[in-house]
């Protein structure tokens, strides 16, 4: 492999120039200035070893949690050692693209599998590989179901906000309305559902649970979708989707979210996995790629990439989407996590987020100030009231090593997992009887 040549400054302000750009500050002014980093602000002329020792010396400002009691799209699961042993073998991190599929059999297999298994999870047809994100999976999804005569979506309030920003961004792309169905109670009024609903409508989206933590009525949205003749897209979390109906069982055309709970660590955000499945009448809509097995000239078991979407390749543009990324790792390391876990492990793990986040709802509900917003049923997350700004009381925490709940307005919502122990939980609610007062 030869050395790679970066582009001159004179190819770089030729790309600004024809974005319209000035300057790569420019580029990007999207990112909120409190994030910008002008520089490190180290010496000229340090060794490799100084360096190092500067480096060190700042990453040991960053603070670490003892205790997490924060979710909100990104959760803090147990990973098996075996996972990361598995998946850090040289033959799967350094595999690519597998277009080859006589010299791709290991990556195209461990596609294949983790399909299948998301296919079980979700209670659908068909899967797919190489979305992005949950959110990107969502926006892909509401772009799948539109057609000439529909061109029109709702989404739940209670599906989570960036999700919501990133379909609203696709949507702005391709000309597509979007409306937001109200809420009652912190679920999805399936009353006003109705009322919005005409044939203009191409898909209706939830999220199960909610972004609130709350179990929805999934079936019965996925009825009165339905009815309408609009396609139903439920956004699931692959934990809670162990011990709730599956989507298929909901009666979802599709199903998305975010893969990271499955054997992927927080990470400061990324990379994640989106996973999308569907009925087999959607199947030639999905994007990414789908692989099969079949048999070799010998008569073996072999693999195959199946359909890929035409944006990789041909008709691109006529084609509903652009992902031609390659999340296989990811992916891989899901269905890993699954392997070792076990349908049966999955359960437990589902099991603890619930009956830890109950005990936790209890204990914190009887804190004055701090009662539960909704009374609904929920699986590891609830927002509860704050008797102080929830920023103050988050920083107060922290100073404990203790990483508190996510604001939301005035109120916080909490996110309880299997790694949150008895003795943390009551470390917890200690702490809050302390700074609330």
């Amino acid at each position: 492999m030869g050395n790679y040549i970066p582009s001159t400054s004179a190819e770089q302000q030729e790309m600004l120039n024809t974005l319209g750009f000035s300057s790569l500050h420019e580029l990007y002014g999207d990112i909120p200035q409190e994030l910008m980093l002008e520089g490190l602000n180290i010496p000229a002329g340090k060794s490799e070893l100084e360096v190092r020792k500067i480096m060190t010396d700042l990453a040991e400002k960053n603070q670490v949690f003892r205790s997490i009691f924060r979710g909100v799209g990104a959760y803090h699961h147990y990973i098996p050692a075996l996972v990361k042993q598995i998946t850090g073998k040289e033959e799967f991190v350094t595999a690519y693209t597998p277009y080859q599929a006589e010299i791709s059999q290991g990556l195209l297999q461990s596609i294949f599998e983790y399909q299948t298994m998301m296919c079980e999870l979700t209670g659908l047809d068909v899967s797919n590989a190489s979305v992005y994100d949950g959110a990107t999976a969502a926006a892909e999804a509401v772009a799948m179901c539109k057609d000439r005569k529909r061109a029109r979506v709702l989404v739940s309030e209670a599906v989570h906000p960036m999700t919501i920003q990133t379909i609203q961004t696709y949507c702005f792309a391709s000309d597509t309305e979007i409306a937001l169905i109200p809420l009652k109670d912190g679920q999805t009024d399936i009353a006003a559902l109705e009322a919005m609903l005409d044939e203009t409508v191409a898909s209706v989206m939830v999220q199960q649970p909610n972004y609130f933590g709350l179990i929805e009525d999934a079936e019965e949205i996925g009825k009165v979708a339905h009815a309408k003749g609009a396609k139903y897209i439920m956004s699931v979390n692959p934990i809670g989707a162990a011990l709730l109906k599956s989507a298929g069982e909901c009666g979802a055309d599709i199903a998305v979210g975010e893969g990271q709970p499955l054997g992927l660590p927080l990470s400061f955000g990324g990379p994640y996995l989106g996973f999308m499945t569907a009925t087999q009448e959607l199947a030639r809509k999905l994007p990414g790629r789908i692989v099969g097995e079949t048999v070799d000239v010998d008569g073996k078991r072999a693999f195959v990439l199946t359909l890929q979407a035409r944006e990789q390749h041909i008709r691109r543009e006529k084609a509903s989407s652009n992902i031609c990324s390659n999340q296989a790792h990811c992916a891989l390391t899901a269905s890993v996590y699954l392997t070792v876990m076990g349908p049966d492990g999955v359960r437990e793990v589902a099991r603890q987020c619930t009956a830890k986040a109950h005990y936790g709802a209890e204990q914190i509900s009887k804190i004055k100030g701090f009662e539960q917003v909704y009374s609904g049923e929920f699986f590891h997350e609830f927002l509860t009231a704050s008797p102080i700004k929830p920023d103050i009381l988050i920083q107060r925490l922290g100073e404990k090593g203790i990483l508190g709940g996510y604001p939301v307005g005035d109120d916080i919502l909490w996110c309880f997992t299997e790694m949150n122990s008895k003795d943390e939980i009551d470390c917890l609610v200690e702490a809050l009887e302390e700074v609330s007062r």
